[in-house]
Order: structure tokens, then C-alpha cells, then sequence
């Protein structure tokens, strides 16, 4: 978090923007932090803390990740809400930006155990209104993927499937059978391959950055 501040108030320096403003650009609109309770598969209860970040409602409705990792925390999901809010700005999709997710390892957990874990996340943030296709459509991030996105779909169109036209437009990254769509799997790393090509194709960057111009010969580490 403390990373994210110092690169924001770092841009807000050289792009002039008013400390007021920055003060508004930097806050969250809503946050919901909870606990659900899941029962393991040697039947051992156990309680695990759920988050989710609304950065702006400047557009609706809000977009990004859904992270489950042991450490995730508060402070990280409002600071990659923020984030993903700049993201959107700058790519001129009108969405606002958000963040959630669940502070678990999954590589710890039975695939039973995540479905029931995902469930329940998806069926508390319906009742605190924290998810659907005009209010907040999660996508996939670290730790979850399109199966997961998928049992996020099913179980929100199982509350309101029967009322909500496009309920399953509560999340992206689905299988592309449970109307997901193709490239999404790819993307992230597509993303990070372009932006190299374009910056290593940049003679006043690789000037500055002491490199030959290109990718051609180069390790990358990410």
C-alpha cells in the first residue's frame, strides 16, 4: 500500500493535480470486509476473512479481480481498487475500478473446498449488494480462474437468474461454454508482451535505460 501511495502521489506531482483532488482520487467509495464459514473436508470448521473494494462510482458498473492468497488484506484491496480505476481511465472503458477477494491459500484447499468457499463469498456479496452486472462484475486475478469465475456465475444466476436478464454478466473470465469469451486466459500475459515490445521499440527509452533497441537477445524478468 505504501508502494502504491508513493507512486500515485509521485504522478499527481508531475501531472499538477491539487492535493483536495488527490485526496478524492485516492478514496474508497465502498468497502466490505466479512467472514463466511466453511466447513473442511475432515469436517473441521473453519472462518475465513472475504473482502471486496468499490474504488469510484464515477461509472457503473465497477470492474476487477477477485484474489484468494493468504496475504491479502484490506489495505492491498483498496490500494488495487484504486489502481484498477486508473487502469480503466486510461483504456476509456466506463467502468469504476474495484478489487475483492478471500485471504486463503487455495493450494491448501480440495477443489470441493474452493467451490464451497467461492459459493458462499458470491451468495454474501449478493446480500450486501456488492455484486452484479450493474453493480459490480468481478473478474479473475491471482489465485482463481475460470472455474472459478464459473461457479461465481452459477451461483449468482441461481439467486437472480430468474429476474436479472444478464446476470451472468456478475463476472468475466468464465469458461467460454458458460459464456466467457476466448483470448481471456492469455490476455494478462499478451498485455505484458506488447507493452515490452512497444517500450524496447522506443529509441528514447532504451536510450534512457542504457539497452539496444528491441526484444531480440533479451531476458525478461517479471
Amino acid at each position: 500500500m505504501e508502494n502504491v501511495q508513493l507512486m500515485i502521489n509521485n504522478a499527481a506531482k508531475k501531472a499538477g493535480i491539487r492535493q483536495d483532488m488527490l485526496n478524492f482520487l485516492t478514496s474508497c467509495d465502498s468497502v466490505v470486509r466479512f467472514q463466511i464459514p466453511i466447513i473442511r473436508d475432515n469436517g473441521n470448521l473453519e472462518t475465513l476473512t472475504c473482502y471486496r473494494a468499490q474504488h469510484k462510482h464515477h461509472y457503473m458498473p465497477t470492474k476487477g479481480g477477485t484474489r484468494y492468497s493468504e496475504d491479502i488484506n484490506l489495505q492491498e484491496t483498496v490500494a488495487l481498487a484504486t489502481l484498477m480505476t486508473f487502469k480503466l481511465s486510461v483504456a476509456n472503458i466506463p467502468f469504476g475500478g474495484a478489487k475483492g477477494g478471500i485471504r486463503f491459500d487455495p493450494k491448501k484447499y480440495s477443489q470441493a473446498e474452493i467451490e464451497r468457499i467461492t459459493r458462499r463469498y458470491t451468495l454474501e456479496l449478493a446480500k450486501k449488494n456488492f455484486i452484479g452486472p450493474g453493480i459490480d462484475c468481478l473478474g479473475p486475478d491471482m489465485g482463481t480462474n475460470e472455474q472459478t469465475m464459473t461457479w461465481i456465475k452459477d451461483t449468482y444466476a441461481y439467486l437472480y437468474g430468474e429476474k436479472e436478464l444478464n446476470a451472468e454478466g456478475c463476472c468475466t473470465g468464465k469458461y467460454v461454454s458458460q459464456g466467457g469469451i476466448s483470448g481471456r486466459t492469455e490476455s494478462t500475459g499478451l498485455g505484458v508482451f506488447h507493452v515490452l515490445n512497444t517500450l524496447l521499440n522506443s529509441e528514447s527509452f532504451t536510450a534512457k535505460a542504457g539497452v539496444s533497441t528491441g526484444l531480440k537477445g533479451k531476458t525478461i524478468i517479471v
